[in-house]
């Protein structure tokens, strides 16, 4: 296990707990707390499993999600809440991202070898 592999998790326990210290809205916090579980739970199957592609692609669409929750869910103009969401995209994308890119080089690999 490496540091990329903890990323997600920490990522999505933050934004679960971020309505806490950040300045919110109701929809932000909802928002904020729903993607942070789904996240969390998310990265915590992928320790587990880590070559799993749907988990990963799954990481990759909860970035997107998180990153276009503010205009989506109407709290771009709360800031702080809204560059919380903006960083947690981007880190679990760039993440997910990675690791869906290094499984499928190693399930190519490893199905060609076996041929």
């Amino acid at each position: 296990m490496q540091l990329q592999d903890l990323l997600p998790l920490i990522a999505g326990v933050y934004a679960f707990l971020s309505p806490v210290w950040t300045t919110t809205t109701d929809r932000a916090t909802i928002t904020m707390v729903v993607l942070g579980i789904i996240t969390a739970l998310a990265a915590i199957a992928e320790l587990v499993r880590p070559d799993a592609i749907p988990l990963e692609g799954l990481l990759v669409l909860l970035g997107v999600a998180f990153f276009v929750s503010p205009w989506v869910m109407g709290f771009s103009g709360t800031a702080p809440m809204a560059w919380t969401a903006w960083i947690i995209g981007a880190a679990t994308f760039l993440v997910g991202a990675a690791d869906l890119q290094l499984t499928r080089v190693h399930h190519r690999d490893t199905m060609a070898a076996q041929h």
